[in-house]
């Protein structure tokens, strides 16, 4: 007799699907991989004439809410070891682990010591180790001088490497190379300017960093076609017609963008507001527009957090301080409301959303063959959602460790009520969130 995990709803996103369709999903209990999928709403007393030989260890019915894959954040700043006062394993996949993600990929900054070694990436390792409440991958980094340590690392599990070409402001910087796309070639000169004004911070970082970097990148995947490379947060619209450039040439470029450039404008930034400040910068209204443009044009390949927090004390939010304040964004939790909620002003598909969040990073993080599709063969990782609840974003609904959020007051559509991860159950809105729940996330 097997055992298997039965998810049953009258609505799941489904590969090849316009939209939400019945289904029955079947999860082997001791593999945690999707074994079955039937396209019906069936009944316990159905399944199990219809499975004589299954032992069913739990009946999951979703009733009214969607069934959809668990989601995959490919660019998640965790900080542990080194940095866990703003950050760590047990809150940030707890958080994500929340907004319906199962998989997240760490990033090689803002840890201490970074992941550009196997004995660092070992020391993240053991780090995280039962602390997990999601599965979690690596990005190695690319500092002048760990050229040899590449390929050992790519051997140890990493998914890729992060480089910069501007300086980071942190401590360091194949399969495929991430680069952070701005280059200080030109920064603009302005006397004496207020470093409370969100406009003064923004013309510091203007759209040509963006630009100049992402024709660097396109000379050198011309140069090495047979490199992968990826562009992270993309804000900048004006290097959309590179972008398109490399894709007519049938070049290996993809890009992401993150929920607060599609989420936030400039104009409607408060000065001496910190908690808006990221790098590169949320741009303006118009440019928000073209980049929503690009990603149903699929020039834009997948949506991420970027979840980069701090201490409370780095954002100066007593000063007002722009300039000074550290530039990042926590968003764990919030991604899938923030962009359902964008999205449907703009008439864009639940369906398109969520591969947006899951098939797309997965495949950018070559978890392709086993994360983000509700697929037989990939890890039964599922969510319960309910795309027409509404709530407000308050510091008690945040998870993650420092409880900073430009979306704070903020109405968002679209909730998750419960997380699966390989068909266990890792949360619960209504069961007290995480109460009873132990962190089942594996490190990949």
């Amino acid at each position: 007799m097997s055992e298997v995990v039965v998810c049953t709803g009258k609505y799941a996103l489904l590969p090849g699907s316009d939209g939400p369709t019945p289904a029955t999903i079947v999860i082997d209990k001791v593999s945690g991989k999707i074994t079955e999928i039937k396209g019906a709403h069936s009944s316990r007393g159905d399944f199990e004439a219809a499975h004589p030989e299954s032992t069913i260890s739990s009946w999951i019915d979703a009733g009214e809410q969607i069934i959809i894959p668990g989601l995959v954040d490919a660019h998640v700043h965790l900080n542990e070891p080194g940095r866990t006062a703003w950050e760590g394993f047990w809150t940030g996949t707890r958080a994500a682990a929340a907004g319906g993600i199962t998989t997240v990929i760490d990033m090689p900054l803002n840890s201490l010591p970074p992941t550009t070694t196997v004995a660092n990436l070992e020391e993240k390792r053991q780090a995280a180790a039962g602390q997990c409440h999601t599965d979690v991958g690596f990005w190695g980094g690319v500092i002048p001088g760990n050229q040899e340590h590449l390929t050992p690392l790519v051997k140890a599990g990493v998914k890729g490497f992060k480089c910069f070409l501007i300086e980071s402001g942190v401590d360091a910087g194949s399969s495929v190379l991430l680069f952070h796309a701005e280059l200080d070639s030109a920064i603009p000169s302005v006397n004496n300017p207020n470093p409370t004004l969100y406009k003064t911070f923004l013309n510091s970082r203007p759209e040509q960093f963006e630009a100049d970097a992402i024709s660097l990148v396109y000379k050198l995947q011309k140069a090495y076609p047979d490199l992968r490379t990826h562009v992270v947060h993309l804000s900048a619209a004006s290097a959309l017609p590179i972008i398109r450039q490399a894709r007519r040439e049938g070049l290996p470029l993809t890009v992401e963008t993150c929920f607060h450039y599609l989420c936030l404008n400039a104009e409607s930034i408060p000065d001496g507001h910190t908690e808006f400040k990221c790098c590169p910068p949320v741009r303006e209204d118009s440019n928000r527009d073209e980049l929503w443009n690009a990603l149903k044009e699929g020039i834009i390949d997948c949506v991420v957090s970027d979840h980069s927090p701090c201490v409370v004390e780095l954002k100066k939010i007593d000063t007002g301080d722009i300039m000074s304040a550290w530039g990042g964004i926590s968003t764990l939790g919030l991604g899938l409301s923030l962009l359902w909620t964008e999205a449907k002003k703009r008439g864009v598909p639940l369906r398109q959303v969520v591969e947006w969040m899951s098939k797309k990073t997965a495949a950018h993080a070559s978890l392709g063959d086993t994360k983000g599709q509700l697929n037989v063969g990939y890890d039964g990782d599922f969510v319960l959602w309910d795309p027409e609840a509404s709530f407000k974003v308050t510091k008690e609904l945040l998870q993650y460790k420092n409880k900073i959020s430009p979306y704070e007051g903020l109405e968002l559509t679209g909730r998750v009520e419960k997380t699966y991860l390989r068909g266990e159950l890792v949360y619960d809105r209504i069961g007290g969130g995480f109460t009873g729940l132990p962190p089942r996330g594996r490190l990949l």
